[in-house]
């Protein structure tokens, strides 16, 4: 899988993964730090729509009050792991911590936790129950 960053022709791909509307994912892509796992070939860059399936897996963030926020994450375990280490890196490289607010199914909080988060508490309910998760590069994680 190779990480690049977000561009419009991927729009289509990730409204697929969140079942939100291409308009708001386009909005999303110029509005929010968005890094995008592609599997080897598929390339974005040629101005073609990104194909559904060449996409791993996605995370958008942005930064508010000095905090990295994930604001959206999607894909399976392994990509997500990996998607998870853009915000971290950049938050490491600024001095930053990072928060996200994963739901309850394990999957992006497993991934999360992988990387160094650590859960602090539950989140708003969206969807279901969440999880309120930090990871904070001078505790290690």
């Amino acid at each position: 899988m190779r990480v690049r960053d977000g561009v419009e022709a991927d729009a289509a791909a990730l409204a697929s993964m969140t079942g939100r509307p291409e308009g708001v994912v386009r909005d999303m892509i110029h509005d929010r730090s968005v890094r995008v796992g592609v599997t080897d070939g598929a390339d974005a860059d040629a101005g073609d729509d990104t194909a559904v399936d060449a996409v791993a897996g996605f995370v958008a963030f942005d930064v508010r009050d000095g905090v990295v926020h994930v604001t959206n994450v999607e894909g399976a375990p392994d990509p997500v792991e990996r998607l998870f280490e853009e915000p971290v890196g950049f938050a490491t490289r600024e001095g930053m911590t990072v928060e996200a607010v994963l739901p309850a199914d394990r999957t992006a909080a497993d991934a999360a936790e992988a990387v160094g988060f650590r859960a602090v508490g539950s989140g708003p309910r969206i969807d279901g129950a969440t999880t309120r998760y930090r990871f904070d590069p001078e505790e290690g994680g």
